[in-house]
């Protein structure tokens, strides 16, 4: 008997992903595929859409044929920032402009001088100014530098309901794809930004449904369940928003570190917005409160420098251990000892100072001050009085020295990690599910493991 699955594709920038997932949301199968990039009308380096659409409903065919697995239900998880515009035939119009790219300043100026101030903007959509990384510059660039094309557009999809469209032919919007750093969106006011009505943006924007929405159709002769496509942040967080009962603050770590809340109803201040907090959505459309810090590609940089001056080996980091009185040897008299090279911080120094002799020494007071900004990254978002649940996620789990020193310096907050490879895929299938996750689920599928403070002697 053929074994009933989920099927999600997971687009990252480089990999793109497939996976079933069986009733319990066990991984039954997968597939990889990465293609070069192709280039846009400047030159540009970007998405190979159509070897991408090509692999899609090849490898899904593939899978219906298959002896082995019968698919329910399928759904996309994909990275943000990027809109499809079609034509009234559902045909892409432009390439999928990387959010890299850079834009005419002369154009950003104008949307701010027209719409802001720019904090004040900035705050009520929770997306700072980042250029085509905030997708909703993107319509307007291409509004007022390519009027021609816009006025061809039917709609612009969010790449994750473009994926779904593909398969349906039915053009949607969804929450998560329209909160996360695009200016579209007013948290106050629950609706578009002004400026979108203004620019008559919204007529070239589908309806928007909830994100657990899909269509049942029949697919090459086949009943399926088709979901609309989720934000890939989004889709990461949703396991833990189902599981938990709790408020909870998550910290997803990787080369940006983002501390997430998605227990926050209120607005961002200006204080918060000064201080960089964006906001993502969950999929009811509520706000989630978020941090950003650059923090592994700190880190990668600054392990490499000492590597290099304590001739270690450059993954002899790896290794290292929390040690109790390397620790309290630091903070005996302690004093800030890097400079950084991603960002900047009021208690660097002019240039970095090595005191000490050997890596390991070193290598603590790294680890005590980058975390001592996580800290401080997690206290933008939360009350850590209030919400006394934290829970870390990516490569920094399998640090030591960051956990260890993170559950000190947050002793009222019970930390866990998890380790959640699947974790935007599984979150795509948990989306089109009426399946309840109780609390063990993250225990069974993310080897959920607890850790408790360091006794101070």
């Amino acid at each position: 008997m053929k074994q009933k699955v989920t099927a999600v594709f997971d687009i990252g920038k480089t990999n793109k992903k497939f996976f079933l997932f069986d009733k319990n949301y066990k991984e039954v199968y997968r597939e990889y595929a990465s293609f070069d990039e192709i280039k846009d009308e400047d030159g540009y380096p970007t998405e190979n859409l159509k070897a991408l659409q090509t692999w899609l409903k090849k490898l899904f065919n593939k899978i219906i044929k298959s002896e082995e697995f019968t698919i329910k239900a399928i759904n996309f998880s994909t990275y943000g920032a990027s809109f499809v515009h079609i034509d009234e035939n559902g045909n892409p119009l432009t390439p999928l402009y990387n959010y890299t790219k850079e834009i005419n300043k002369d154009i950003v100026d104008d949307f701010y001088k027209k719409y802001g101030p720019e904090l004040e903007i900035t705050r009520t959509t929770g997306s700072p100014k980042s250029g085509l990384l905030n997708s909703g510059m993107q319509l307007y660039w291409i509004k007022h530098t390519k009027p021609e094309i816009f006025k061809k557009i039917k709609y612009s999809l969010h790449l994750p309901q473009y994926l779904s469209f593909i398969f349906t032919g039915i053009p949607f919007s969804e929450y998560t794809s329209i909160g996360c750093h695009t200016s579209l969106w007013n948290y106050e006011t629950k609706d578009y930004h002004n400026w979108v009505y203004q620019e008559e943006i919204h007529k070239i924007l589908p309806p928007i449904v909830s994100t657990e929405t899909s269509i049942n159709m029949n697919y090459n002769g086949k009943r399926i369940k088709i979901g609309v496509g989720i934000h890939d942040s989004s889709s990461a967080l949703l396991p833990y928003v189902r599981s938990i009962k709790k408020p909870f603050v998550l910290v997803s770590t990787g080369t940006w570190s983002i501390a997430l809340n998605p227990f926050s109803d209120v607005p961002l201040t200006e204080e918060e917005t000064k201080n960089g907090c964006i906001n993502y959505m969950r999929i009811n459309g509520k706000p989630v409160k978020s941090s950003r810090l650059f923090l592994g590609n700190e880190y990668k940089l600054q392990v490499k420098e000492l590597s290099e001056k304590f001739k270690v080996d450059k993954d002899y980091h790896k290794t290292v251990e929390f040690d109790y009185d390397a620790y309290f040897e630091i903070i005996k008299e302690f004093d800030y000892c890097f400079r950084w090279k991603s960002f900047s911080d009021k208690n660097m120094p002019e240039k970095t100072k090595y005191y000490y002799n050997n890596f390991e020494q070193a290598y603590h007071q790294l680890m005590i001050e980058l975390v001592q900004l996580q800290v401080k990254s997690i206290k933008r978002i939360a009350d850590t009085a209030e919400i006394d649940r934290l829970y870390v996620d990516g490569g920094f789990t399998d640090n030591d020295l960051y956990i260890k020193l993170l559950s000190h310096y947050l002793r009222g907050m019970k930390l866990r990690t998890t380790k959640a490879s699947l974790g935007s895929a599984l979150g795509a299938a948990i989306s089109i599910s009426d399946t309840k996750l109780n609390s063990k689920f993250l225990k069974k599928n993310y080897s959920l493991q607890k850790h408790v403070p360091f006794i101070i002697k």
